[in-house]
């Protein structure tokens, strides 16, 4: 099931957070992304309605298996666009903001094109 940029985002930051905190809670995403708490309740209803993710009686995030699967690709996009444009001597500060972007509309052929050429081999020029 197809899903925005917005629940990407959301997605791949609640992946992140799981990695550095003991639990992830609507506050935290809230404070990661800089976004209103409120707007990440409403975000956090509607991942939870299409079952991408579960929230327990304490206010708990949990990435559901569906969820995980789309955050982990959205993640795995953003490293290795980021590490890409890095290499071709982008800053990292614009490699990252710029990955962010193309993450999220890069056909899965085209990624797939870029991710089996590898970092150890020369890019064509």
């Amino acid at each position: 099931m197809a899903v925005n940029e917005s629940a990407e985002n959301y997605l791949e930051t609640i992946l992140i957070l799981s990695s550095k905190l003991p639990v992830v809670r609507s506050v935290d995403i809230a404070n990661e992304l800089g976004f209103k708490k409120s707007s990440v309740s409403v975000a956090m209803k509607n991942l939870r309605e299409k079952q991408h993710i579960s929230v327990d009686g304490s206010g708990f995030i949990t990435l559901t298996p569906s969820g995980r699967e789309m955050a982990e690709m959205i993640y795995e996009r953003h490293q290795l666009l980021s590490s890409w444009l890095v290499r071709l001597g982008v800053s990292q500060d614009t490699a990252a903001e710029d990955a962010c972007k193309i993450e999220h509309v890069i056909s899965r052929e085209s990624f797939q094109a870029i991710k089996s050429h590898g970092p150890e081999r020369p890019l064509r020029t």
